[in-house]
């Protein structure tokens, strides 16, 4: 498996497909091939097109981080993964509060005999919820308590890495260590609005902070260009320390 260090800058962003249209998703990771590192395709898309829009837009040659977030029982969960690897996405995720149980239980299942292994990855803590939004689900805040709680368990029951806010990522290092992966969505660079996103912050930061892999949607699907806003990005990864926007 490739360690952290050694990505380039393009691999580490991952362009959110946040759309039921198939044919401007095709479209569009088929221009961003060579420039990011894949697509990020979730249940907005997969609700609206299932298994087979996910091959077609596969094919334009991007690897796929499958993001349905499985949260279930452990048989159920791990045969969603097994039925996933048809699919051969290069990385897809469970929810972490779904339990060690789980977690384990997706993790066996990725390591399917005669399969590809996809990286395995939890959900710690949306990035639209606040410490007053964990209060109100009868969570314990503060957020980065919480995250470190999930990530922690999730390595412990054999995963990969987590999803989880940038301002979570240097706790969470300190707790996993640098071969644990971190996927850092809610990036939004100076020249994008924040829109949901509440616990967001730059590439530049999220490179800073220990980010292993960045999900960006809005600020390049929306863009008037969006191969050029990806390079843009891209050029922010490579040098987090100097870039200005």
């Amino acid at each position: 498996m490739t360690t952290s260090a050694a990505l380039a800058p393009a691999e580490r962003l991952f362009v959110a497909l946040d759309t039921t249209d198939a044919a401007a998703a095709t479209k569009l990771a088929k221009g961003l091939k060579g420039v990011v590192g894949g697509v990020k395709l979730g249940h907005e898309f997969f609700a609206a097109h299932g298994p087979a829009g996910i091959v077609r837009v596969a094919a334009e040659g991007l690897p796929v981080f499958l993001d349905l977030k499985f949260h279930d029982i452990p048989n159920t969960v791990a045969g969603a993964v097994k039925s996933a690897l048809a699919l051969k996405p290069f990385m897809l995720n469970v929810h972490a509060s779904g339990g060690a149980a789980m977690m384990r239980a997706a993790a066996k299942a990725a390591a399917e005999p005669g399969n590809v292994r996809p990286l395995v990855v939890a959900v710690t803590v949306l990035t639209s919820l606040d410490d007053d939004d964990l209060r109100a689900v009868g969570m314990r805040p503060p957020v980065v308590d919480q995250a470190v709680r999930l990530a922690k368990l999730a390595q412990a029951s054999g995963l990969d890495g987590i999803v989880c806010s940038a301002k979570e990522a240097m706790a969470i290092r300190g707790a996993c260590g640098r071969a644990f992966r971190l996927v850092v969505p809610g990036i939004r660079p100076v020249w994008a609005e924040a829109a949901d996103q509440k616990r967001i912050v730059t590439p530049r930061e999220a490179i800073a902070l220990g980010a292993d892999y960045l999900v960006v949607g809005r600020p390049i699907t929306e863009a008037r260009d969006p191969v050029a806003a990806a390079k843009r990005i891209v050029a922010e990864i490579a040098s987090p320390e100097s870039y200005e926007p």
